[in-house]
């Protein structure tokens, strides 16, 4: 497992927006050029971050137990295991800065794991020793994709790896899901998509309609597919659509 500083990296920029220090200069470098063009982006960051814990905090509510986070990302404040006081949590990414980092916070603590590798192998996933040891899959299980699948063109791999990871977890299991979506501002954002581009990292802007059909199967909770801040807000927020963000939790029925 190798480490590139020279090459931006998704999970470094994000974990820049979020005030981490896990990152080089070149993704800050990025960061910096994505802030210009979209200056919410820290703000949109964090959002994120909350609509997670709320998210995390209703399925313990729910008694889900056991979390699968896919697209994890770089460890920071208030990650999944922090806020489940003790509930088995894997974490998954493709990114080995990403991977590196998590071992290291994580070891020696029992109810954690962290595997590599990419949503689009499920199967994969699903049967990593790591994760068999810590998760039951015939109890209901959170499955998380924050933040993740406006990485993923729309291909018929990726709905294929959506259904199996559907398929394969108990009825009463819980997806929870942010994207982003176009805002307002389309130049500035088309610009900011651009940019991932160069990076080696493309995003795929996702509307309503369009990200309702990755979630087919899925039964979504209220208040359904909403902007993140809408969901189940601690606090209202003004105008959430600023935030570019969909966010909801759908059931395994």
């Amino acid at each position: 497992m190798s480490v590139d500083p020279n090459r931006p990296s998704a999970a470094r920029i994000y974990d820049h927006y979020l005030g981490g220090d896990h990152n080089f200069a070149v993704d800050r470098a990025v960061a910096q050029r994505a802030v210009e063009l979209v200056p919410e982006l820290p703000l949109i960051a964090r959002a994120n971050r909350a609509f997670l814990h709320r998210a995390v905090r209703y399925a313990l509510d729910r008694g889900v137990r056991q979390f699968l986070d896919i697209g994890s990302g770089i460890p920071t404040a208030g990650n999944v295991h922090e806020i489940t006081a003790g509930a088995p949590v894997v974490y998954c990414d493709i990114d080995p800065t990403a991977v590196i980092h998590a071992r290291r916070l994580l070891a020696g603590n029992p109810h954690t794991a962290v595997i590599q590798a990419d949503l689009l192998q499920a199967e994969r996933v699903l049967t990593d020793p790591a994760l068999r040891a810590l998760l039951d899959l015939d109890q209901p299980v959170c499955l998380l994709m924050v933040a993740l699948l406006h990485f993923l063109p729309d291909t018929p791999e990726l709905r294929a790896a959506l259904r199996c990871y559907h398929d394969a977890l108990a009825p009463g299991s819980l997806l929870v899901v942010s994207h982003a979506t176009p805002s307002r501002r389309a130049d500035d954002v088309e610009r900011f998509v651009d940019l991932y581009a160069r990076t080696g990292t493309a995003m795929v802007l996702r509307d309503r309609g369009e990200l309702l059909t990755l979630l087919d199967g899925w039964q979504l909770v209220e208040p359904g597919l909403v902007f993140g801040p809408e969901w189940r807000p601690d606090e209202p927020v003004e105008d959430p659509s600023a935030y570019a963000t969909l966010a909801a939790v759908g059931e395994r029925r």
